[in-house]
């Protein structure tokens, strides 16, 4: 047995004609830490949004937590509540106050108690530093504080995974900081993360695995000091001379 939590194996998909992921294979062992980094287009954002269906992937296999990814609904509801996701756009529901954020899916789908579910989200909300906000509207917080209800929001679900999609992009620099601070420290707790991030400073501190893509591919995988210290491939050795 493996005590791989996520297998992807050879998997593709296209949008139309143009092919998005081509023949990727990765596994992510429990508690472990992934950074993907990459240019604009090379599927980034499609791969993690594949590991939890909000896209179709349509050749290969992958397998979250024991459940491969189907057409079958009931599997695709079983992993999206052991898997968080938190994009660019905070997404949060403007007419409901940051506390009622974090409460709607543990009530509306893991059926908790309301009084349970405000527990939960007041010590998530505590664990990211705005337990505070907790009555505001999220009109009324910063962009780095609503970024931070939607990680409070994610784990409200008690996930397993944590998938971030670029979650500093949007963010004005001194934002940035308080974000990437929420996320390390909940990388410490040891939960298993996927982060697709330009935050190169983000990767060394927490990644155990770096991962570079450019078009469609896995050109590069290595372990954090490795990946920075010496890239064996001429396309990330010139990204990361442009980045860095």
């Amino acid at each position: 047995m493996s005590d791989s939590i996520i297998e992807i194996k050879n998997v593709n998909k296209w949008f139309g004609d143009f092919q998005v992921l081509k023949d990727i294979n990765l596994e992510v062992q429990q508690k472990q830490k992934i950074v993907v980094c990459g240019p604009s287009g090379s599927g980034k954002s499609t791969l993690i949004r594949c590991i939890n269906r909000l896209e179709e992937h349509q050749e290969g296999n992958i397998v979250v937590d024991g459940n491969e990814l189907t057409e079958d609904t009931k599997d695709i509801e079983k992993i999206r509540a052991e898997v968080g996701m938190v994009f660019q756009q905070f997404n949060l529901f403007p007419h409901l106050s940051i506390l009622d954020n974090c409460t709607l899916a543990p009530i509306w789908v893991k059926k908790m108690p309301k009084k349970q579910a405000e527990e939960l989200a007041m010590a998530q909300l505590k664990q990211v530093q705005i337990d505070d906000q907790a009555n505001k509207f999220p009109g009324q917080l910063s962009g780095g504080q609503q970024q931070r209800c939607a990680i409070a929001r994610a784990l409200c679900m008690q996930p397993k995974i944590m998938l971030f999609d670029e979650p500093t992009s949007a963010l004005d620099p001194e934002m940035i900081k308080e974000v990437l601070d929420a996320m390390v420290n909940l990388a410490k707790q040891g939960m298993t993360m996927i982060v697709v991030t330009h935050e190169m400073g983000f990767a060394k501190e927490v990644a155990d695995e770096v991962i570079f893509m450019d078009e469609g591919m896995i050109v590069e995988k290595a372990k954090t000091n490795e990946f920075f210290a010496n890239p064996k491939n001429d396309r990330t050795k010139l990204f990361l001379s442009q980045i860095l």
